[in-house]
């Protein structure tokens, strides 16, 4: 009964480490996952079977370098928004790998199925809010707040990724709150996009021309009275 709840335990505390870790690659995409290695690397955490390489050198030190160019180049404007094409499916991906990688005592369904729904959505979503954020500082300081954005994006997925590493439980809490405040920003955003869209086809299909005073001329129209 006490090795159960304790597996069950362990199980909960894995998923909420990478929840946590998968929320911070919707910030950026490298960091949590140099984290994750360096966690293995120094015994800090386990990772689940086909992930050992995450704890390797090699990984530690092509991470590192994809970390530093990828802060980099969030830092120059209009190449930001570049990025965001590229880097929300990677987020995605980075997400279910992390957590797929965190989830230990789980079959091989469950895990992959966990990492898809909670580790790639929660990163997708997250994301995806915050290119929609990047867009709008674009369009309305023409990129001279992106990089103070980019910032704080950078710093969040930094504390996120150690919160991650040292108090699971909380990350995920906080991971949750992220979650759905980026996912209604994004929705907000895009119904406002979609308006403007359909404000600028009335205007084109001529819908919003003023209406005509009086009765319009026709085959029914009473012919005025000659005195």
């Amino acid at each position: 009964m006490f090795s159960d709840l304790e597996t069950t335990l362990q199980v909960v505390v894995a998923l909420c480490l990478g929840v946590g870790l998968s929320s911070a690659c919707g910030f950026r995409v490298f960091l949590p996952m140099l984290g994750m290695s360096i966690g293995a690397k120094i015994g800090w955490m386990d990772v689940s079977s086909g992930f050992e390489w995450l704890g390797s050198w090699p990984a530690i030190i092509l991470l590192s370098v994809a970390t530093v160019a990828e802060i980099g180049a969030y830092f120059f404007p209009w190449v930001d928004n570049l990025l965001d094409t590229v880097a929300t499916p990677a987020a995605v991906i980075a997400g279910v790998i992390v957590v797929a990688a965190s989830l230990i005592e789980v079959g091989p369904w469950v895990k992959w199925s966990v990492a898809a729904i909670a580790g790639g959505g929660s990163a997708g979503v997250i994301k995806a809010g915050m290119a929609f954020i990047r867009g709008g500082s674009t369009v309305t300081t023409g990129g001279v707040a992106n990089p103070g954005v980019s910032f704080a994006e950078m710093i969040v997925a930094f504390l996120m990724t150690v919160l991650a590493m040292l108090l699971p439980v909380i990350a995920a809490i906080v991971a949750a709150l992220l979650f759905f405040v980026c996912l209604r920003f994004a929705w907000r955003a895009w119904q406002r996009l979609r308006g403007r869209d359909g404000n600028a086809r009335s205007h084109l299909s001529g819908d919003s021309a003023p209406p005509m005073k009086g009765k319009p001329a026709g085959p029914d129209a009473v012919p005025p009275r000659v005195v």
